[in-house]
């Protein structure tokens, strides 16, 4: 009985242990390495740019930033802006002054068109009266030259036609002058300048008939004198 017993432990106590052929597990395998020609080159980290150095002040301009750098520029553009404006209202003023005191402001032509006309018309019609010249009546037209000729224009009128009145008692001449246009240039006070297109006819009857027709520009000077505009000066544009 004793011996069954013992030969059932002994049994048990050999299913309970490993068999003789069962290894202990070992250390995890090494993971292999890939080949050699599997293995990619890693890419170098491109190095990183040293910082550059901080610009050094110039001696000439100060280093100033941030607020004090604006308000700097600030004070520098109001304080040209203000000489600019300063010599901008001097010269403006200068120039208003030049304009109240030139001819122009005063040219009574431009604004009194009452005026304008009687000038126009009596230049007019001292230029058709003293540049009009008849051989068989010539005092008609000297008479019309003493009343609208004055100042420089006598001497100016006498050398015009002096030839006229030489030939025109041989020749028979007459010369009729009519006013085709006239512009008023200026009125200032008791002067006045206007220019004159006029035409000239010239009829001969001696040694045959004949007439010739001329066209005459030129500019007169008047003076206002006892009521009326005479004639001054008279200027044939030659130099």
């Amino acid at each position: 009985m004793s011996t069954t017993r013992h030969l059932i432990n002994r049994q048990r106590r050999l299913a309970a242990a490993p068999p003789a052929n069962r290894t202990r597990p070992g250390p995890p395998p090494a993971p292999e390495e890939p080949d050699q020609q599997d293995r990619k080159p890693r890419a170098k980290p491109e190095p990183k740019p040293a910082p550059k150095p901080a610009p050094k002040p110039s001696a000439k301009e100060p280093d100033r930033g941030g607020v004090g750098s604006v308000r700097y520029r600030v004070v520098v553009a109001l304080a040209v802006l203000t000489v600019l404006l300063g010599g901008f209202a001097g010269w403006a003023a200068m120039e208003a002054a030049t304009l109240h005191d030139t001819a122009a402001t005063r040219n009574t032509a431009l604004t009194d068109t009452a005026r304008t006309s009687e000038v126009k018309g009596m230049v007019t019609q001292a230029v058709n009266s003293v540049f009009s010249y008849n051989y068989a009546d010539p005092a008609r037209t000297d008479q019309a030259a003493k009343k609208l000729l004055t100042g420089k224009a006598v001497q100016q009128y006498a050398d015009m036609l002096a030839q006229v009145r030489k030939q025109a008692p041989v020749q028979k001449l007459v010369l009729t002058t009519t006013v085709t246009d006239s512009g008023v240039e200026l009125i200032d006070g008791d002067r006045a300048r206007v220019l004159i297109f006029a035409d000239q006819r010239n009829t001969r009857t001696a040694p045959k008939e004949e007439t010739t027709y001329a066209a005459a520009m030129f500019a007169v000077d008047a003076v206002h004198q006892d009521g009326v505009w005479k004639i001054g000066n008279i200027d044939t544009f030659n130099r």
